[in-house]
């Protein structure tokens, strides 16, 4: 795995290079994913956040560009969802991280790994901690992720691991239930 370049102002931004991204574009496209929010990946995202007990939770597309949150489960204040939007740049936050890897990722306290305590991310939503697991199609393709994020370091150790895991290959089976009834 090859790292781009550091970013400015001394922190460690590494992002990782993409060389899935064209087949990974090419197969989302066959899908139908990665483009529109979906309802249905929202009540993913909103069920993930319950499992894990954590304020965001998301179903994550990436291109060659950046992130897509097709899932998107948020705190809500006052009424009103506070999120990061719908988009986000490939050098923010810890799904590219998983996507190139194709393995889970969990960081109990970003702030301990100097790689990822500089992410824009953690400053910007107060992220402490990160559970992901990448969406793997039966093509083999990194699709993107399922993730979970909260604002306070959480020990999530092996029973974090194997409930992202098993909501990452629940939602792959769903994807290939749509690909196989043909309703993309």
């Amino acid at each position: 795995m090859s790292y781009g370049p550091p970013r400015p102002a001394g922190r460690l931004l590494l992002t990782p290079e993409d060389t899935q991204a064209p087949a990974r574009v090419r197969r989302l496209r066959v899908l139908g994913l990665g483009e529109r929010p979906e309802p249905v990946l929202d009540a993913f995202a909103d069920r993930l956040a319950e499992v894990s007990a954590t304020p965001y939770a998301m179903v994550n597309f990436l291109d060659e560009e950046g992130q897509f949150f097709a899932g998107l489960h948020t705190p809500a204040t006052d009424g009103a969802r506070t999120a990061p939007g719908r988009r986000l740049a490939r050098d923010h936050g810890f799904c590219p991280h998983v996507v190139v890897r194709g393995k889970a990722l969990v960081l109990e306290d970003v702030r301990d790994y100097p790689r990822f305590a500089g992410n824009p991310i953690v400053d910007g939503l107060g992220v402490r901690s990160y559970l992901g697991a990448p969406l793997i199609d039966r093509t083999g393709v990194v699709l993107g992720t399922v993730c979970a994020l909260d604002v306070e370091p959480r020990p999530w150790g092996l029973a974090g691991l194997e409930t992202i895991k098993a909501m990452a290959a629940e939602l792959m089976e769903r994807i290939q239930r749509r690909e196989e009834e043909g309703l993309f």
